[in-house]
């Protein structure tokens, strides 16, 4: 429905992205000089998008309140970019931390690892597996980028790949970061501000990086 609603905004030369939704940027869209059809579409539109707007904040309300109540989950929160969702829905689907040794059997569990192709002796790491969760994989793509805009680590890792390989790669290779510090958050017990003094800065040296990702 936002998709539909920016089309026929960019269809009058209004470009407001996020802003679009704000009070000041529906004041703007409702207020937009449509044919008649297209001013029906807009009001449906509109119409749909306020009734899920109200059903979803119930359960956003019930997400937040069960993150809240479970340690694990609010221990992940302190990190930038995560809220609620990513962290319960992490801790749920990780469960018992102690049955993974190491960060890299997270990242192929939630299929971030990059596909090996090896041929005449040469060794290339292609596109992720994608054999996980394809939900967890979107909700840490989604927590790295804004990670990425408040972590130093994550955004030199986002900008030099951004330039390096485009933006797509960028947030995979964030995402699979974030999944693997969340990894440690979990098994060292340590939230946010306490892994970054473990390091003496953001916590790269506990982030395996790879040579490709895509």
């Amino acid at each position: 429905m936002k998709n539909q609603l920016h089309a026929l905004a960019m269809g009058e030369g209004v470009c407001r992205k996020k802003q679009l939704f704000t009070v000041k940027g529906r004041k703007e869209l409702e207020g937009l000089a449509l044919g008649p059809w297209s001013s029906y579409r807009r009001q449906e539109l509109l119409r749909m998008y306020d009734e899920m707007a109200a059903a979803t904040a119930k359960l956003d309300l019930e997400v937040e309140r069960a993150a809240k109540a479970q340690p694990l989950a609010v221990r992940l929160m302190t990190h930038p970019g995560v809220g609620p969702v990513t962290s319960l829905a992490f801790v749920l689907l990780i469960g018992p931390v102690a049955r993974f040794e190491r960060s890299k059997q997270v990242v192929s569990y939630l299929g971030l690892n990059p596909q090996e192709h090896s041929s005449g002796g040469k060794q290339r790491m292609g596109s992720i597996s994608k054999q996980g969760n394809p939900m967890m994989r979107s909700l840490l793509v989604e927590a790295g980028h804004t990670a990425a805009r408040f972590d130093p680590e994550l955004k030199r890792v986002y900008q030099r790949l951004k330039f390096r390989r485009g933006a797509s790669v960028a947030k995979v290779a964030v995402a699979r970061k974030l999944a693997v510090r969340l990894y440690w958050m979990l098994r060292s017990t340590a939230d946010y501000a306490q892994l970054v003094r473990m390091q003496g800065s953001p916590p790269a040296t506990l982030v395996e990086s790879s040579p490709s990702l895509g």
